[in-house]
């Protein structure tokens, strides 16, 4: 494990069939509050299962979205060894089910965007995990540019479904939760929260965001005949907030790192 974390800090590459993992600090935004069951198949959903002892985690999850037939794309901090986390090493995809349904394929490869530094907010808080073999789902496409601010977007994930700050106390939900969203203003969120590469994201519904457990799980906007396409991965809290469900959320904006993503994953294939 020592060994992983110094490969990981010097390089940013996990190249270790079966290794991944997730941040699961107190402050961490992840599953949904106040969301409802999915109304609908969202097929490039993915989860990889974690656990934390250090912190009393023991079923935890980090959401993911899958970009192409052998790889998602998740938040960076869901790959930061240096928190404890402890990984399953595989990933969910294509059920709205935590622990069952859809395929399972093992972590190839894990690649974190080389800037990625973990704060208040995170910043590059994006990576990618190859899958041992490719799955026959669709993948979902990334968005030509995310809309504009009030643009109806929508986020999904397995995450906590009540906010307790104990993560001992965290229950992820069994069942795939959505939320209805919109592109937040800069000023929705905190100073220096978003930026050109962190979106602000605010709920259409009262008292209701993503919370713990919802790392990495993607948020969505309507695209070209309707389909869904992928603007952000869950990244934090939009501002100091003493809640998930007060809000405002923060979005890794998946578009600005168009290039990297297609330059890794030709790099890796």
């Amino acid at each position: 494990m020592e060994s992983f974390r110094r490969a990981l800090s010097r390089s940013a590459i996990v190249a270790v069939a079966g290794v991944a993992c997730l941040a699961a600090t107190t402050g961490s935004a992840g599953a949904i509050i106040n969301g409802k069951d999915a109304t609908q198949s969202y097929s490039f959903m993915a989860s990889i299962p974690v656990s934390a002892p250090g912190v009393g985690l023991k079923d935890g999850v980090c959401g993911a979205a899958l970009i192409a037939p052998q790889w998602v794309v998740t938040a960076a901090h869901c790959l930061n060894m240096e928190i404890g986390s402890i990984p399953a090493g595989e990933v969910r995809i294509g059920s709205d089910r935590r622990k069952s349904g859809g395929t399972v394929r093992k972590i190839a490869q894990a690649v974190i965007h080389p800037r990625f530094a973990q704060g208040a907010p995170n910043n590059n808080d994006i990576a990618l995990v190859r899958l041992d073999r490719p799955v026959s789902y669709k993948p979902i496409r990334i968005a030509e540019r995310p809309g504009r601010p009030g643009t109806p977007t929508r986020i999904i994930g397995f995450g906590i479904t009540e906010s307790k700050r104990n993560p001992a106390d965290w229950k992820m939900s069994p069942r795939l939760q959505e939320l209805d969203t919109r592109r937040g203003a800069k000023s929705e969120c905190g100073p220096g929260y978003a930026t050109k590469t962190r979106l602000c994201t605010v709920s259409r519904v009262p008292d209701a965001m993503a919370c713990n457990g919802d790392s990495g799980s993607p948020q969505i906007q309507r695209g070209r005949n309707d389909r869904w396409e992928l603007i952000g991965v869950t990244s934090g809290p939009g501002a100091a907030s003493p809640s998930c469900a007060e809000g405002p959320g923060l979005y890794t904006n998946v578009h600005a790192y168009a290039d990297w993503i297609g330059t890794t994953i030709r790099k890796y294939s």
